[in-house]
């Protein structure tokens, strides 16, 4: 699928599956700027998380402005989860123009696994659940596409440019 005109997207998954790497490969490739929508939480967001407490809707939609504030600059990729449709369309209202939801999705017992193995970072492995609890894969008539993320990165990026490109 093409994504037309746009030049805004986000990568989106549940915590672990990649967004920040596939960001920063798939960037130059686009011509873009990535951005990591971790570093707009507030820090009471992350300290929530960091304790093993999910988000509430209340506490993501601020947030959820802020990457779509971001978004409404050309030529940014952005990683956010974006796991619930209302999400999504909360982002492409602040952003004010097209954006394309890229779907990073794996099985839970492969993202477990990199979480488990991955340090420094203050989301735990005990909200992976929670995550895919909430995610709602994007459906055929939002702006999206989904790449399996069981593949070498080069790939992931390979597979993505040749649906956005389409």
């Amino acid at each position: 699928m093409s994504t037309g005109s746009t030049s805004r997207y986000v990568l989106m998954g549940v915590s672990g599956c990649g967004k920040s790497s596939v960001g920063a490969a798939l960037a130059p490739a686009l011509g873009a700027e990535y951005l990591d929508g971790d570093d707009l939480h507030p820090p009471a967001n992350i300290a929530k998380m960091a304790r093993g407490v999910p988000l509430t809707d209340d506490d993501r939609w601020p947030w959820l402005d802020l990457v779509g504030a971001e978004l409404a600059t050309p030529d940014r990729i952005l990683g956010c989860s974006a796991l619930r449709r209302v999400y999504r369309k909360r982002i492409v209202a602040a952003a004010g123009a097209p954006v394309c939801f890229i779907h990073l999705a794996g099985s839970r017992e492969l993202i477990g696994g990199r979480m488990a193995a991955r340090a420094g970072h203050f989301m735990p492995t005990a909200l992976l659940d929670s995550q895919f609890a909430t995610l709602e894969p994007p459906m055929a008539d939002e702006l999206a596409i989904s790449v399996s993320i069981d593949q070498p990165l080069q790939a992931i990026v390979a597979d993505i440019l040749a649906q956005v490109r389409g």
